[in-house]
């Protein structure tokens, strides 16, 4: 249980909450022109765009984790590599498709935040994809289980991940819909799935 700005003790309630208003503020950020005050493919575009979703839930939003973590069997960098890590990721080339997944995938490995990083990364890989080779991932073509799958394995071959977002991807780069669905998509990756955007942008 995460300690959070909105008092909640239940993990359930915060689930939703968490869910609700970073997805309100994911809407925020493609409609207010935030993206474009962001340089694709840095640590500190990745910890704006954390702000910017998870700043009115958590005091840790946008900064370093402080503690060693893991998902399954699969431990991410640990804390005293994690500022080397993301300085040769921000080094990393990023000028093709191939580049861009590589940087990604290394990305996913530092996993520099408490929480939330899967959702703030996918928007961030979108941004480099978008500026550098005019595609984005159109994440409602890519399943759950071979994306979280792929990811696992992604540490030691890229080829299954290079693979999938290859074939999601789509030079509508702008379009609302995509985008939204996107969200829901990236969302549900991580097991939220109460609340839909469309009618997020409704409220």
């Amino acid at each position: 249980m995460l300690e959070n700005k909105l008092g909640i003790t239940d993990s359930t309630e915060l689930a939703r909450a968490e869910e609700k208003i970073s997805k309100q503020k994911a809407i925020e950020m493609f409609e207010s022109g935030f993206f474009e005050k962001l340089e694709p493919g840095t640590y500190k575009s990745l910890a704006m765009i954390h702000r910017y979703l998870f700043g009115e839930i958590y005091d840790f939003a946008g900064k370093l984790r402080k503690v060693n973590i893991s998902k399954g069997n699969f431990r991410f960098a640990p804390l005293m590599y994690l500022d080397a890590a993301l300085q040769s990721i921000d080094k990393m080339p990023q000028s093709t498709f191939d580049e861009i997944v590589e940087k990604y995938v290394e990305m996913n490995v530092a996993h520099p935040f408490r929480e939330g990083n899967g959702r703030s990364t996918r928007i961030w890989l979108d941004l480099m994809l978008k500026k550098e080779i005019g595609y984005v991932v159109d994440w409602s073509r890519v399943d759950k289980e071979d994306y979280l799958l792929a990811m696992e394995r992604s540490p030691i071959k890229e080829i299954e991940i290079k693979f999938l977002l290859k074939n999601a991807l789509t030079d509508n780069v702008n379009d609302r819909e995509i985008y939204m669905k996107g969200i829901d998509h990236s969302y549900y990756y991580e097991g939220y799935y109460v609340f839909k955007t469309e009618d997020l942008t409704e409220m």
